[in-house]
């Protein structure tokens, strides 16, 4: 089987499992051999066992020290200090950031990313910690005992205070921004991928390169395969590129998804201009 087999057997075996049960670092990985199908995902695999590793033998050291504090400083000092990843601050629209497997190279990327580097390193510990639904930059929430805090990975995990996320906010959402409850909800396994997979997809729209985005829709699709909004993307971008079947076919399946009567009526709108092309 080629990597790039290997790759898509994984996501669709995602695509099926219970959102709990996903392996967000080996999910990522699969999602960069796409993008890189010659890469050989052994040495990347072996990378992040070594910083679960690192981890848990930092923590053996003194397990009576198991305070959130402690927890957070552990993953500074492996994730940040052992392995040297922070935010590419320099280059950071490069696609190379999105990819997990150039992350690791590099040692550098996009907050997502390194956010499922952070997440799946604290839940090797099972210390509980979800991605958060803060617009712009993504989070990650730690949590013990009740207490939590929320750690910045792309800024070598920093622990942001209310004062800092406003300011954070304002910065990427424009000064008019404020924060809101919905910011600080947790995000499902599925929404982390579909978010570093947007960033990717939105840079090859931006680019105008609609063949490529739909790859990356394709993939998407192939771990998320319920998710109604892809198909109805999907749709419109085929319709766009003139392959007005595929179109079809994408755009029939988003309307099997949806309960949006809204956008079920447009769409069945839609489909019928497009079929009238086709005859």
């Amino acid at each position: 089987m080629s990597n790039r087999a290997e790759a898509r057997e994984i996501l669709r075996r995602i695509g099926d499992q219970p959102d709990d049960e996903i392996d967000l670092a080996e999910a990522a990985l699969a999602l960069g051999a796409l993008e890189l199908p010659n890469a050989d995902l052994a040495p990347y695999r072996a990378h992040i066992r070594a910083i679960v590793e690192d981890l848990a033998a930092r923590v053996a050291e003194d397990p009576a020290a198991d305070s959130l504090e402690a927890r957070i400083a552990h993953l500074h000092a492996v994730i940040g200090g052992r392995h040297g990843y922070s935010g590419d601050h320099d280059t950071y629209d490069d696609l190379q950031n999105a990819n997990l497997l150039r992350v690791i190279d590099r040692r550098r990327g996009l907050p997502v990313a390194l956010g499922i580097l952070y997440m799946h390193a604290a839940r090797s510990q099972g210390w509980p910690m979800v991605g958060l639904n803060f617009p712009g930059h993504f989070l990650v929430r730690i949590e013990k005992d009740g207490a939590r805090a929320i750690l910045d990975p792309f800024n070598e995990g920093q622990t942001r205070s209310v004062v800092d996320l406003r300011d954070l906010l304002k910065a990427t959402a424009g000064s008019a921004a404020e924060l809101e409850p919905g910011h600080y909800q947790p995000v499902s396994n599925r929404d982390v991928l579909l978010r570093l997979q947007n960033n990717i997809k939105l840079r090859h729209l931006s680019a105008h390169e609609v063949p490529k985005a739909l790859e990356v829709l394709e993939a998407m699709r192939l771990f998320a395969p319920h998710e109604p909004a892809l198909w109805r993307e999907t749709g419109l971008l085929e319709a766009h590129a003139g392959n007005l079947k595929d179109a079809i076919t994408a755009l029939e399946t988003f309307m099997a998804l949806t309960g949006d009567e809204h956008h079920r009526h447009q769409t069945a709108s839609l489909i019928q201009q497009l079929k009238n092309r086709l005859n």
